[in-house]
């Protein structure tokens, strides 16, 4: 019971650090054992986990940032875009979102040779509550700021 008070107050309270000095080893620090307790992970799994999981962050963070690099080009330039160059850029933007659902398959395929479907799908559910968590600290944040 304890355990369950503290990882939330302890998310809330560090995660308006992370977003004021960038994602990086904080954004880690708060994810891993937020992750580690929604998995329940033994260590044997947390092991094998760990280090395809990251390795899946780094390959995703790197698509996601193509991904908004081809997005602010096209919104930077959508009214002088030829449609040849349109094209360019909507076909490159489905390439890395293809590479992207790949990047998260492969993932789960990893994952299922050592973790049960269930623990798989406790991944998605906690990364999407852990993402929601700091947008929401975030948020407040920004509302306090703006009162005083």
């Amino acid at each position: 019971m304890m355990k369950k008070l503290i990882l939330p107050i302890l998310i809330l309270f560090i995660s308006a650090s992370v977003f004021a000095q960038g994602h990086g080893d904080k954004f880690k620090e708060l994810k891993i054992p937020f992750i580690s307790e929604r998995l329940n992970l033994s260590p044997d799994e947390a092991e094998k986990f760990w280090p395809i999981y990251n390795k899946h962050e780094e390959v995703s963070s790197k698509l996601r940032n193509e991904i908004h690099g081809i997005q602010y080009k096209i919104k930077k330039n959508t009214k002088d875009l030829s449609n040849e160059k349109a094209k360019e850029l909507l076909e490159s933007l489905s390439a890395c979102e293809r590479k992207r659902l790949d990047a998260d398959d492969k993932l789960d395929r990893d994952l299922l040779k050592f973790l049960s479907p269930k623990k798989v799908l406790l991944l998605k559910g906690a990364e999407k509550e852990f993402k929601k968590r700091l947008f929401d600290s975030y948020l407040e944040k920004k509302l306090k700021s703006k009162k005083q």
